[in-house]
C-alpha cells in the first residue's frame, strides 16, 4: 500500500428511516436558535411539515432555491435571512437547495443544517457553484460544509422514479471521476466503490419498486459515500461538461450528469486503467458506458441532451466554453474528440459505437 496523508472533512451524519425526528435534537446540539428554511417552491409544504416540530424556532421561509444557484436567487436568499434575523439555515431537498445553503453559509459564516430528498450528494463536499450572466463559476470552501445532515430515506420515497433514477446516476459520476484523480487513496478508494455499486444495485430495485425502502436506503448511504469522494478529490471532464452545459444553457443539472456520464467515461476510461479495472467489477462488464447508458435507457429516463433542451448548434459553443479553465483529466481534451463526445451525447447515442 502507498504512503499517504488523509484530511478527512465531513459533516456529522444521522442516517435511517426515520431519522428526521432526531431534527429537535441536533438544532439544540448545533445552537441553531433562529434557523431560515430553505426550499424550492414544490417543496416549500414539506420543508414545512418536516420542520413543524421545531416552528418556534424557524425565523422565516424562503422557497426560491433554482437549479444552479443563480446569484439573483443568492440576493434574495441574503435579504430574507437578514431580514428575518435568522442565525442560521436549514436546507430542505435537492442539490439547488443544498447549493444555495452552502453560499450562504459561505457569506454570512453561519451554520447549516441539510435534509436531502434526493441523491445529489452536494451536502458532503466543500464545494460551492454560482451561476452569473449564464457562466457557472465553482470553487472549494471548508465553510461550505454543513454542520449536520440527516438522511433519512423516507424522505425520497415519494421522489419520482426518474428524477430518482438521474440524481442517482447523477451521484455516481462523482465518484467514477474520482477513480482517476491524483489524489486517491486506498479510503477514498473503498469509498468509491462502496457507493457506486450501492447505486448501481439500487436503481432496478426502485425501477421494479419505486417505494422499495431497502433501496432507497442503499440508494441514499451510496449518495453519501459518492458525495464524501467528490469532497476529497478533483473533478474531470465530466463535471466540467456538466457545469458549462448547465450554467450556459440552463440544461436541468441531475438528467444532464446522467447523459454526459456514460460519454465522459468512454473518453477518459481508455486512458486509466485502474478505473477501468475498478468500474469493470462493480457493474460486471467490461463495457462500462455502455452498462451506464443501458441503465439509464432500461429507467427510461433522457439519453439525449437534445431531450434536455439542447440545441445543434450550441455544440461548438460548450466545446469551446470546456477547453477554458480545464479541470484536470486523464486524457487530455482535444477540441475534435471533444465535440464527437458531445455531438454522441447530443443524439443520445450508444457511446459504445463511438
Amino acid at each position: 500500500m502507498k504512503k499517504f496523508t488523509f484530511d478527512y472533512m465531513s459533516p456529522r451524519v444521522v442516517f435511517g428511516a426515520g431519522t428526521v425526528s432526531a431534527l429537535p435534537d441536533e438544532v439544540e446540539r448545533l445552537g441553531s436558535r433562529r434557523p431560515l428554511v430553505l426550499s424550492s417552491r414544490d417543496q416549500r409544504e414539506l420543508a414545512k411539515d418536516i420542520v413543524r416540530p421545531i416552528g418556534d424556532r424557524v425565523a422565516g421561509y424562503f422557497d426560491g432555491a433554482t437549479m444552479h444557484v443563480p446569484v439573483e436567487v443568492i440576493q434574495q436568499a441574503e435579504r430574507a435571512f437578514k431580514n428575518t434575523e435568522a442565525d442560521s439555515v436549514i436546507a430542505i431537498g435537492g442539490g439547488s437547495t443544498t447549493g444555495l445553503a452552502k453560499i450562504l453559509s459561505m457569506k454570512l459564516d453561519v451554520s447549516s443544517l441539510v435534509i436531502p430528498t434526493t441523491y445529489a450528494g452536494s451536502e458532503m463536499t466543500t464545494i460551492w457553484g454560482v451561476t452569473e450572466d449564464g457562466v457557472k463559476r465553482t470553487g472549494r470552501d471548508p465553510k461550505v460544509l454543513p454542520k449536520t445532515v440527516i438522511y433519512d430515506p423516507l424522505l425520497t420515497v415519494e421522489l419520482p422514479l426518474a428524477i430518482s433514477v438521474t440524481s442517482a446516476l447523477n451521484a455516481i459520476a462523482h465518484a467514477a471521476e474520482g477513480l482517476y484523480a491524483s489524489e486517491l487513496n486506498p479510503v477514498l478508494e473503498a469509498m468509491c466503490k462502496q457507493g457506486i455499486s450501492a447505486l448501481f444495485d439500487a436503481v432496478p430495485r426502485l425501477v421494479a419498486a419505486p417505494n422499495d425502502v431497502e433501496a432507497r436506503t442503499d440508494a441514499l448511504f451510496g449518495a453519501w459515500m459518492c458525495g464524501t469522494v467528490l469532497c476529497h478529490l478533483g473533478m474531470g471532464l465530466h463535471h466540467k461538461l456538466c457545469h458549462t452545459l448547465g450554467g450556459t444553457l440552463n440544461l436541468p443539472h441531475a438528467e444532464t450528469h446522467s447523459v454526459v456520464l456514460p460519454h465522459a467515461l468512454a473518453y477518459n476510461l481508455p486512458y486509466s486503467g485502474v478505473a477501468t479495472r475498478l468500474l469493470q467489477e462493480i457493474v460486471g462488464s467490461s463495457d462500462v458506458p455502455g452498462a451506464l447508458y443501458d441503465l439509464a435507457r432500461d429507467a427510461g429516463t433522457p439519453l439525449s441532451l437534445a431531450e434536455l433542451g439542447m440545441r445543434p448548434e450550441d455544440i461548438p459553443k460548450v466545446r469551446d466554453l470546456a477547453l477554458k479553465d480545464q479541470y484536470p483529466n486523464p486524457r487530455p481534451l482535444e477540441p475534435d474528440a471533444l465535440e464527437t463526445l458531445l455531438a454522441n451525447a447530443f443524439h443520445g447515442a450508444r457511446p459504445d459505437s463511438q
